[in-house]
């Protein structure tokens, strides 16, 4: 089975603080992720100043200030950045990951290495950068919150007309609300994603707790994105629907088990862990007291009880009738020898 990619989306949770990104890296190292994911961007090349911040953005930072633009700037991250955090994560066994949201962002992390090129949902329906990044020929997953079936396959058509790999592309289904309502989760959508366009499918997730991305890989997911912070109590806008470490590295530990789980063959046969326990608590026939040789077996003169290592009860219809050639003791197996 394949492994399922665990992307755990440090975002913007970082708060302009080096240091704090830096902990993000540790915290998605040490509950296992595969990657860690960060945002590149100039806030003067994706939002214009007279913008406004979402009503949860308002709510989660409470600063009097409903300037989308003030936020994000506050927020980008240096260039110097990308270069030490993709050195430091690369010392912590963990995949450094940043989502370009403009060409030029693209660009830097296409020079930095990037090895897959993330798109946010809001990217979804730009054309010019779609097809930037499908030019750079690389591994694209795409996030569709707000979107339409329509439009995720406008977007799928751009990518592949613009020159990207169409078995290179991966789609999550995702909700834009911060944080999600379970009644607007709509799981459901992800496989009709994987149906209407045959690509490879997974969760971008944004409901607080951890039990939705699990039911996702019971699902068929195979690529999970969740955001996570240090301390959901920190001022910024994503924190409060954001995993604190233990509950990332518990979300981690919990899809590990539910890929064993769903990774058997389909077959329903006794698993190789449990045939020891077969004869231990199933039942066999067994007489119920003592009987003189020449007996004509009755129902009255079985027992049914374990271990169940002779006779399955199963046949009991195929000895009730028999003559006894031989004496029997109570609680003795029954067995063949037992009849004539």
């Amino acid at each position: 089975m394949e492994k399922v990619i665990i992307i755990a989306e440090a975002g913007v949770n970082h708060n302009g603080d080096f240091e704090l990104a830096k902990k993000l890296v540790d915290v998605a190292a040490d509950a296992k992720a595969d990657y860690v994911k960060f945002q590149t961007f100039k806030a003067n090349k994706i939002v214009s100043k007279e913008a406004k911040k979402a009503d949860y953005q308002i709510k989660n930072i409470n600063d009097n200030d409903d300037s989308q633009y003030a936020m994000l700037k506050k927020l980008e991250m240096p260039d110097e950045w990308h270069y030490l955090l993709l050195d430091y994560a690369n010392s912590k066994n963990i995949k450094f990951l940043s989502t370009g949201f403009d060409v030029d962002s693209i660009d830097f992390l296409d020079k930095l290495g990037i090895e897959v090129f993330k798109i946010p949902s809001g990217e979804l329906t730009n054309r010019p950068y779609l097809e930037h990044i499908a030019r750079k020929n690389k591994e694209i997953i795409i996030s569709t919150g707000m979107a339409t079936m329509l439009e995720i396959k406008e977007a799928i058509n751009v990518l592949i007309e613009a020159g990207a790999t169409e078995n290179l592309i991966s789609v999550l289904h995702c909700n834009t609300e911060y944080p999600t309502p379970m009644k607007d989760v709509n799981l459901k959508a992800m496989n009709e994603i994987a149906k209407e366009f045959n690509v490879k499918i997974g969760y971008s997730d944004h409901t607080l707790g951890i039990e939705v991305p699990i039911a996702a890989v019971a699902m068929g997911a195979k690529i999970i994105e969740k955001h996570f912070t240090i301390d959901r109590t920190l001022i910024g806008p994503d924190h409060l629907a954001s995993l604190e470490p233990e509950e990332l590295k518990q979300m981690v530990s919990s899809i590990r088990n539910i890929e064993l789980a769903i990774s058997g063959n389909g077959i329903k046969e006794p698993s190789e862990s449990e045939k020891k326990n077969i004869q231990i608590v199933r039942k066999s026939l067994h007489f119920k007291h003592d009987l003189d040789s020449g007996h004509i077996l009755q129902n009255e003169d079985i027992l049914i009880i374990r271990p169940g290592n002779g006779i399955s009860p199963m046949q009991i219809n195929d000895y009730i009738g028999k003559k006894l050639i031989v004496s029997v003791k109570s609680s003795e197996p029954l067995s063949k020898k037992h009849f004539a």
